[in-house]
């Protein structure tokens, strides 16, 4: 059990020092392309930080447990809302760009309605809707298949292409004296900081799940709570050290950036790859994900900024949403 905490110590040592080195390579790229920070966080962060969802959701997928890659992505943006950018909004009032609030928000918010639409169609027409009351968590009630996964995928690349494209339009201007780190410097630290996250969440994740079991926590809880919030854990490393080095708009961007990743491009490729089977449950799931997203945006208008108070909410609901999942 000693190892297991000496593996659990050297993970948390991994994941905070490579989430330091990936945040500094990051910005540092932003300062040489003069790029802002924000687009930095929806791209190369957030598709670095969503290693871990999209090994688990692949791996799935190719062992025909696809339906884990569902409730993976679900947990993972629910707690990248709730937990990650509450607690940054706890460290400090963390400020919302126009352009989160104006394109990246509500896309989002778009796109779960859209995802709702089509699951919610698909339930009545299997059902009737005068059974969809009677329904059970665990009755499968649609399926993601290569169709819509092709559809995701191309909605992905399309809006990495157009925040891409607005960047190289709306260029930054910075000081010469501010760019002082090479490019290769920088990709070498985004790339160890990369390694050291995915294996340090890995070492966290596996080490943790032992400890508890050994205390008598069952499997269920475990996979609620601590395999989770270890598949998150470099969200919430890179985005905490994000804020305490205040590049905020990264951090904004990793968090937004990751969950718009995480439902396109890591629930995309498992559906093509193997048509993913959506139960009752994550139906319900992704009503709360889609609410959520329209209470963030709300916080967001209301001062342009993640207050200290909203991130407290934001992790009290979060706390909820655990409770009532493990209570069904």
């Amino acid at each position: 059990m000693f190892i297991q905490y000496g593996i659990l110590f050297v993970g948390f040592l991994l994941l905070i020092k490579g989430a330091d080195l990936f945040v500094e390579g990051s910005s540092g790229i932003a300062r040489i392309f003069k790029v802002p920070s924000l687009i930095i966080g929806l791209t190369i962060v957030a598709l670095g930080t969503s290693a871990p969802e999209l090994a688990v959701s692949t791996v799935a997928a190719l062992n025909d447990a696809n339906e884990i890659a569902l409730s993976n992505v679900i947990g993972s943006n629910l707690f990248n809302i709730l937990v990650v950018l509450g607690l940054c909004s706890i460290f400090t009032s963390v400020p919302v760009e126009e352009k989160v609030i104006k394109r990246d928000l509500p896309f989002s918010i778009l796109f779960y309605l859209f995802m709702l639409i089509v699951l919610g169609l698909n339930m009545i027409f299997r059902f009737g809707i005068e059974n969809v009351t009677s329904l059970h968590m665990e009755d499968e009630i649609a399926v993601i298949g290569r169709v819509l996964g092709v559809i995701l995928l191309l909605i992905f690349i399309i809006y990495i292409y157009y925040i891409i494209n607005d960047a190289i339009k709306n260029p930054i201007d910075l000081p010469e004296d501010e760019i002082n780190t090479p490019i290769f410097k920088c990709i070498i630290f985004i790339i160890i900081g990369i390694v050291m996250i995915v294996f340090g969440g890995q070492f966290v994740v596996d080490s943790a799940k032992s400890i508890a079991l050994s205390f008598g926590m069952s499997e269920t809880l475990v996979g609620l709570t601590i395999v989770a919030v270890g598949t998150s854990l470099p969200e919430l490393i890179t985005s905490i050290v994000a804020a305490k080095k205040n590049e905020l708009d990264l951090a904004v961007g990793n968090v937004i950036g990751s969950n718009i990743f995480n439902f396109l491009f890591i629930l995309g490729l498992p559906s093509i790859l193997n048509p993913i089977e959506v139960n009752f449950a994550s139906f319900i799931d992704l009503i709360i994900l889609f609410f959520i997203n329209i209470l963030t945006l709300i916080f967001a208008l209301t001062r342009k900024k993640i207050t200290m108070r909203e991130g407290v909410v934001l992790l009290l609901i979060y706390l909820m949403t655990i409770m009532i999942a493990y209570t069904r």
